[in-house]
């Protein structure tokens, strides 16, 4: 053995193994693409990749498969329900290793994302650390989606929308997490199917835990194809970012008060206006014409000016109506 290859032998002796997870559905366009990124990492210590495969529609199973006959590293995992925070639990629970490191079908990681993720996570004693969620589109509609998503017009403030400095935070995306202290606050709350990360976080801070962000974690995100599955998406993520602020106290923020506020204020112009006097159509005029200055500043192209401003609403109003219309029954206690 060259002492190259003894040096490589130590050091990944030393370095913790990790698990990777991915809760899968309908995942044929990208599940290739994501896998193959990830088996490139350059992780010195040993990691497995866990597929937990949800009743998918298309040909992800077929896929899967295809990729753990080529890899021995990658193992796949019934997810009857196909729901993402089951499928993430299923997954932990056949992992080997003590880091456990989330990713997505539709998401891309750079060949030293992993063992960034580690070197963080030792080094600030961190229970979970996460980066930035660049969106990059690859059709006009996507890549209008993926500026509005990193852009605070779009998205708020967020860091790991649109970056920041390194630190604590409140939340990250996807993350890398120490096991164990993900199994003791109970793993993915399996009632929330969306705003699953952002509640897991919150239980891993409430434990004492640190979730560190950090904008060199990068991971490329794929966005939602067409405006249905856009607003789709968004209604979700309000309706199930109000259960998360119903089950636990003290989590209201004003940034996500915008969204709903803007729903009804565009709501209370256009009933005012119509039936009362043209004059209280002022307020929506003045949100579509920020809509446009914003997407004329945000906008990389002639064509994605022209489209962001729908998306930009789409993103808005959907998430705002879902906030407004989120029934209490969504979690079983709320009945």
């Amino acid at each position: 053995m060259t002492s190259e290859n003894l040096e490589n032998h130590t050091r990944a002796l030393l370095l913790p193994g990790v698990s990777i997870v991915l809760p899968i559905l309908n995942e044929e366009r990208h599940l290739e693409v994501a896998i193959t990124a990830i088996l490139q990492q350059e992780y010195q210590g040993e990691f497995e990749v866990i597929l937990a495969i949800g009743p998918s529609k298309d040909r992800t199973l077929d896929i899967a498969r295809d990729l753990a006959k080529k890899d021995s590293r990658v193992v796949i995992v019934e997810s009857p329900t196909g729901r993402t925070p089951n499928g993430l639990n299923l997954a932990i629970a056949a992992s080997r290793y003590p880091i456990i490191c989330r990713i997505d079908g539709h998401a891309e990681i750079s060949t030293d994302y992993v063992t960034k993720a580690v070197h963080l996570l030792r080094e600030k004693s961190a229970v979970n650390v996460g980066g930035i969620m660049a969106a990059q589109g690859i059709t006009l509609f996507e890549k209008s989606v993926a500026t509005a998503m990193r852009s605070p017009l779009g998205v708020g403030a967020a860091r790991f929308h649109t970056g920041g400095q390194a630190g604590p935070a409140d939340t990250v995306y996807l993350g890398t997490f120490e096991k164990s202290a993900l199994l003791a606050v109970g793993g993915y709350d399996e009632r929330f199917t969306r705003a699953q990360d952002w509640e897991l976080n919150f239980r891993l801070r409430k434990a004492g835990g640190l979730i560190w962000f950090d904008p060199a974690l990068i991971v490329t995100y794929r966005p939602r194809p067409t405006f249905k599955a856009l607003a789709k998406q968004y209604f979700e993520y309000g309706r199930w970012r109000r259960a998360v602020m119903r089950n636990h106290s003290g989590t209201t923020n004003l940034r996500y008060l915008a969204p709903p506020t803007a729903v009804l204020g565009n709501i209370v112009s256009l009933v005012l206006g119509t039936f009362l006097n043209s004059f209280l159509y002022f307020p929506i005029a003045i949100y579509l014409l920020l809509l446009i200055f914003g997407s004329f500043l945000i906008g990389k192209t002639l064509l994605e000016k022209i489209v962001l401003p729908s998306v930009l609403a789409t993103m808005h109003m959907s998430w705002g109506w879902g906030f407004l219309t989120s029934p209490r029954g969504l979690l079983p206690e709320e009945e």
